[in-house]
């Protein structure tokens, strides 16, 4: 229910923003006539009534492509270097006692 009345507002405003914009507009170009009810020797006779006809003029939205040149910042980003000891090579022994002797263990040999 309140998803209801909510759409319902939601196309209320919509429908207000459209006229008071000037994207919307109606002109009436007849009238309406109520239907009429007649009374005669003992009948009741109706005359059909008329609807109402509107013109509707609505707005344009031009929609198209241009081309332009937009500059962009440069970014550059350092990479960080890695260094890749192979198992069993010098620098990796190296790097096995320095983290040992960090965390208070005897080095490795």
């Amino acid at each position: 229910m309140r998803a209801i009345i909510l759409l319902l507002i939601v196309i209320v405003v919509g429908a207000i923003i459209a006229f008071s914009s000037g994207f919307l507009h109606l002109n009436q170009t007849q009238s309406a006539q109520v239907p009429g009810l007649s009374v005669g020797n003992g009948a009741v006779t109706a005359h059909g009534g008329r609807a109402p006809s509107f013109e509707v003029e609505t707005g344009s939205v031009a929609v198209g492509t241009q081309q332009r040149e937009v500059t962009l910042p440069k970014v550059a980003l350092p990479l960080p270097s890695v260094q890749v000891n192979r198992p069993g090579s010098d620098a990796q022994k190296a790097a096995q006692a320095t983290s040992a002797a960090a965390n208070g263990a005897a080095p490795v040999k």
